[in-house]
């Protein structure tokens, strides 16, 4: 005689399939149309049965930054729960971010019921069709007995291939009614080639060019993180003696002090790699995008190199730049198949030729900006000075602007997955929630933020969820009263007409003494280390406000409209 099937509603079964995805944080905010689903996560959350710890952010964008962030430092898909109308449009932005960044997250939002659809009814919005742009994938569940599959298939998505955002949209109705439990495990779609086979003659052509190389240098992207590939590419690049520059999102896809690693690519990088690029004569790009903050002007990038690219996704192929040689396929794969047929050579002429241009810059830019001799603070000497105190080991956020910049050109890696930027979309208010995230993400690991006055401030309301949570992450506050990169620009572009970009900051001792949370001001660089060990060493969250030189510059700078090969090192004013 068959057991009888189990009969539960809709928000039970969602409660069951995200815990058969050993989903373990959601980052969430309740609201009506999605009371049923927290009714049923009130028992999830506590006692026997507790099988997930729900992180109440004050506001849906954060949710879907910080699972954001708590994706990219664990490796696994970020979680949110929202209710309908504002609540899912609010969570947006975080999900335009993630597919540009290729983030692995599932957002689960309320819907009005069936039978209201179209009707205008309150907090309606149609959220599959506003999401589909910037999804991976995005679905309305209209019966309870469609859930497990729906959650499998979303999960599955979301992290397979080039990964990225899916949408849940699940109406009340569908919450409240029942159904037999039946579990799901979706692991294949057709029509959906998550992993490319890999070509076999493409990777003996890209070997042959290699081989062939005087010159050779590798891009390494953030397709080397996501796809687990850091072995693989330290292989790579050791057999064939290449010299490799990161871009930003790749930066701790390889440790920072390898002597094979040239530094960071594009408009705020490092000087040798950027002219670099227009020496080489093979170009490997290993699972990054081209994008144009790396390329500067596109029609004179690179236009003596064959380029070889490695990449999931098959749309990136010859998209912004034209390839060579294309191996679509996952890097861990592709790269150890390209390793077994390299030479083992050596180019140390090659490698030596950068030493001049990193000798310059380094006399130009790295040394007076982290070890000056008078005048105001700077951005990239509290970077250093945070990034020698935890020795490469911490996890690096940070929000975007100046900050953003200084902080990816100063910090040092030792290990993966320990950079959260937002890269694509560059959305300010990122890095508070991220970094929350991140934590959950990385518990046992150090968490560093750097953040600017414009940027915490688009997001502070998230200091609520770092005081309840009592997240011991490490703000370090780079308040120069301006909004930094868009004044630069207007510095350098725009005759010094300030327009809108100084800002009349708080007291952010007071708030952080609202919150509850440790804080300290550093004014003057003798103190600068002091106050660092102190913030490191104290348990729980602290908020450390750097006032530092308002009218300081990020270089080198590839300015818009020009060539990567015209990066100058100092500004040139108009």
């Amino acid at each position: 005689m068959a057991m009888k099937k189990e009969i539960v509603t809709g928000a039970e079964a969602l409660m069951r399939s995200l815990k058969a995805e050993n989903v373990e944080v959601i980052f969430g905010y309740p609201g009506g149309a999605i009371m049923p689903v927290f009714d049923a996560l009130f028992d999830y959350t506590r006692g026997a049965q507790k099988a997930f710890h729900h992180v109440l952010v004050r506001h849906e964008q954060a949710a879907a930054h910080a699972a954001e962030g708590y994706a990219r430092v664990s490796g696994r898909v970020g979680v949110c729960l929202v209710t309908s109308g504002p609540g899912a449009t609010n969570t947006l932005t975080g999900i335009a971010d993630a597919m540009m960044d290729s983030t692995p997250i599932v957002v689960i939002a309320g819907q009005v019921g069936i039978g209201a659809l179209g009707t205008d009814a309150f907090q309606e919005v149609d959220w599959v069709g506003l999401t589909q742009p910037v999804t991976k994938w995005a679905y309305q569940i209209r019966r309870p007995e469609d859930v497990a599959w729906a959650v499998s298939r979303a999960f599955y998505i979301a992290r397979s291939g080039r990964p990225g955002p899916v949408v849940l949209d699940f109406p009340k109705n569908a919450q409240i009614h029942t159904c037999a439990w039946q579990p799901a495990s979706v692991r294949h779609i057709r029509s959906y080639d998550s992993y490319p086979l890999l070509n076999a003659e493409a990777v003996s052509e890209a070997a042959r060019l290699i081989n062939s190389a005087q010159r050779p240098l590798a891009l390494v992207g953030q397709g080397v993180e996501l796809g687990e590939a850091h072995h693989e590419l330290l292989a790579f690049l050791e057999k064939a003696h290449i010299p490799a520059a990161c871009t930003m999102m790749g930066l701790s896809a390889l440790p920072s002090a390898h002597p094979l690693n040239m530094g960071m690519l594009g408009m705020h990088g490092n000087y040798a790699p950027n002219l670099k690029e227009q020496e080489c004569d093979v170009l490997i790009a290993i699972g990054m995008r081209f994008s144009e903050r790396v390329t500067g002007r596109v029609d004179k990038y690179a236009c003596q190199a064959k380029v070889i690219h490695l990449d999931i996704d098959r749309s990136e192929i010859d998209k912004n730049v034209k390839t060579d040689v294309a191996v679509v396929a996952d890097c861990k794969v592709s790269l150890p198949a390209i390793t077994k047929q390299l030479e083992e050579k050596r180019h140390d002429e090659w490698i030596e030729s950068f030493a001049p241009l990193f000798d310059e810059e380094n006399k130009k830019v790295i040394q007076p900006a982290i070890h000056p001799v008078s005048g105001a603070l700077l951005m990239g000497e509290v970077v250093h000075a945070v990034s020698q105190a935890v020795q490469g080991d911490a996890v690096m956020v940070n929000d975007v602007g100046q900050n953003q910049m200084f902080s990816c050109r100063y910090f040092k890696y030792n290990r993966r997955r320990s950079i959260v930027t937002s890269g694509g979309l560059g959305t300010m208010g990122f890095g508070l929630p991220a970094a929350i995230g991140s934590v959950f993400g990385a518990p046992h690991r150090t968490v560093c933020l750097f953040t600017g006055d414009g940027g915490i401030q688009m997001s502070i309301q998230e200091l609520g969820t770092i005081m309840e949570q009592r997240i011991p992450v490490k703000i370090i506050l780079l308040n120069n009263n301006y909004l930094g990169n868009v004044r630069q620009w207007q510095e350098l572009f725009w005759n010094k007409r300030y327009s809108f970009t100084r800002m009349l900051n708080p007291d952010y001792s007071a708030i952080c003494k609202g919150y509850g949370i440790h804080y300290d001001v550093l004014t003057d660089r003798k103190d600068l280390d002091a106050k660092i060990r102190e913030m490191l060493n104290t348990e729980g969250p602290f908020l450390l406000e750097c006032v530092v030189r308002e009218e300081d510059n990020i270089m080198p700078m590839v300015e818009p409209g020009k060539s990567i090969d015209e990066m100058i090192l100092e500004p040139h004013l108009k």
